[in-house]
């Protein structure tokens, strides 16, 4: 049993209360906490009988952009000095800053902050997300599973593998209907891999009639034990047009072989261009246009993605009335360079494997110095709904309506988002570009992940905000929030804008259009 799992079997929501122990309501799950102790989520615990958030509330310095931390963390009361660097550049993220569950209240922190003369607001909180899950994209060429097979974790379903990109294999996993809408156990084992995922670390999936992957944002691809190391530079049609002048002269033929388009020199409209003679090759596929070839092959983990590890298997008989003669030779190559062989058509005009020419390992080099290395892409997806709009302002819808007209720009723990255009708040965003430990969770089950909202104070009071609730940066600093955590300064993350700064660019950039 996973960790996540014993914690939902060892904390019982429906425990009865006794004297030592006090509700938390900062989920739905609402488990009562002795002091001392923490909650299912390990998020919030009881300290001398009152609810605690555990984690410091981290607030970023945008200053030197070195990542490293900037601030020490400060205690509950102290005051924060600003101490060792401190230039004005600081965003206050909801990294640790609570919940506005059970959404009758104003987001834990409201803060108001100047930048170029401007009054500028940022809603703070970090939101229960039930509809949530994260999309993959894994750097290979390999086969991984046929498009909309089960993803499992734990044996459980927890996803699909969707279409597939260039160079990529994609991954959807998560959403409610594997969060809530299965068993206890699919339910657990969802959370369990999407918080990993989010945290930026390893997971094993299984894929039913495909591979066994090890996923994790940042690192290359693990499948069925085999480190990945390069994403293909192209498929075999646009390898043979961005390398063709390579091997004019020093070969008579060039086969690239892809899964997807596998590409013949000779035939292809780059090697019409350049003179190419014809050799009287014969492919085994389907044949696209002139030079490109589909399904040579099934999907597999040989040769460009295909189940071949043999090259050879792919060609017909040679044609000496189109060009074929004793002495021809030959070049095959993966997409991503990594299998080659050269060969030289005997007097029967079979190809006959001989040992790689110098003159053509500057070409397949090439091919391999142009290919990016293999990684792993998580990107986390939510929706933002009612009750954490309503915790921004008390008619929720003027909140999504200010997000869609670029009025208010979204962050989750600092980092850009990307908002899917029509109805409603629904944001991806790189788990690589949000500080390491920013996502937790509930056992209802569901993730928990930092939100921001900034937007100038003017437009945020006139959508309906908490006037009332907003505070200066140096004053959060200096007294925390209603959950008594720690605060913690930590350099942004380099490549990050800052928030405050973005925000209002963009607003000056709309006004100018």
């Amino acid at each position: 049993m996973s960790e996540l799992a014993e914690r939902f079997e060892t904390h019982d929501p429906g425990e009865k209360l006794v004297a030592e122990k006090i509700r938390c309501d900062a989920c739905p799950v609402m488990c009562y906490i002795a002091d001392g102790r923490t909650g299912a989520c390990d998020r919030y615990g009881n300290v001398g009988g009152r609810i605690v958030r555990m984690d410091p509330l981290t607030i970023l310095d945008h200053a030197a952009e070195t990542g490293a931390a900037m601030v020490p963390f400060v205690a509950e009361g102290e005051a924060w000095d600003g101490e060792l660097i401190n230039t004005g550049r600081r965003f206050v993220t909801a990294i640790g800053a609570g919940t506005t569950y059970p959404d009758y209240k104003p987001a834990p922190f409201i803060v108001s902050q100047q930048v170029e003369g401007v009054d500028l607001v940022t809603v703070v909180t970090e939101g229960i997300f039930s509809y949530c899950g994260v999309k993959v994209k894994i750097d290979t060429d390999r086969h991984i599973g046929d498009e909309t097979a089960i993803v499992r974790s734990q044996g459980e379903a927890i996803g699909h593998v969707t279409t597939g990109e260039y160079g990529s294999q994609m991954l959807s996993l998560g959403g409610v209907h594997h969060l809530t809408g299965g068993s206890k156990a699919e339910g657990r084992a969802t959370c369990d891999a999407l918080l990993n995922l989010c945290n930026r670390k390893p997971v094993e999936l299984a894929i039913d009639g495909g591979a066994t992957i090890i996923v994790e944002a940042g690192k290359p691809p693990v499948i069925d034990g085999k480190v990945e190391h390069r994403m293909r530079v192209g498929c075999g049609s646009a390898t043979i047009g961005m390398f063709a002048t390579q091997w004019r002269g020093l070969v008579d033929e060039v086969v690239v072989v892809d899964d997807h388009i596998t590409g013949v020199v000779s035939e292809h409209q780059a090697g019409k261009v350049l003179g190419w003679q014809d050799t009287g090759i014969k492919i085994i596929g389907r044949r696209s246009t002139p030079g490109r070839y589909f399904k040579v092959s099934d999907p597999g983990l040989g040769w460009g993605g295909t189940s071949i590890s043999d090259p050879l298997s792919i060609l017909g008989e040679w044609n000496a009335k189109k060009g074929a003669r004793p002495g021809l030779s030959l070049l095959m190559v993966s997409t991503t360079g990594e299998q080659f062989a050269y060969y030289e058509l005997d007097d029967d005009l079979k190809p006959v494997e001989k040992p790689f020419p110098e003159r053509l390992q500057k070409s397949v080099g090439l091919i391999e110095d142009n290919c990016e290395p293999a990684l792993c892409t998580v990107l986390f997806i939510g929706g933002a709904g009612g009750s954490l709009r309503a915790g921004v302002t008390e008619n929720p819808v003027n909140l999504t309506r200010s997000v869609q007209g670029l009025k208010t720009y979204v962050t989750v723990g600092g980092a850009p988002v990307y908002v899917w255009p029509g109805g409603g708040i629904t944001l991806m965003v790189d788990v690589t570009r949000v500080p390491e430990g920013a996502f937790g969770y509930v056992p209802t089950p569901a993730l928990v992940a930092p939100i921001e909202f900034t937007l100038r104070r003017d437009d945020y009071v006139g959508l309906g905000g908490y006037e009332a609730e907003i505070r200066s940066v140096d004053d959060i600093v200096a007294k925390g929030g209603e959950y008594l955590n720690p605060r913690r300064g930590t350099g942004a993350a380099v490549g990050n804008p800052w928030p405050p700064l973005a925000q209002l660019r963009r607003a000056a950039s709309n006004e100018a259009k």
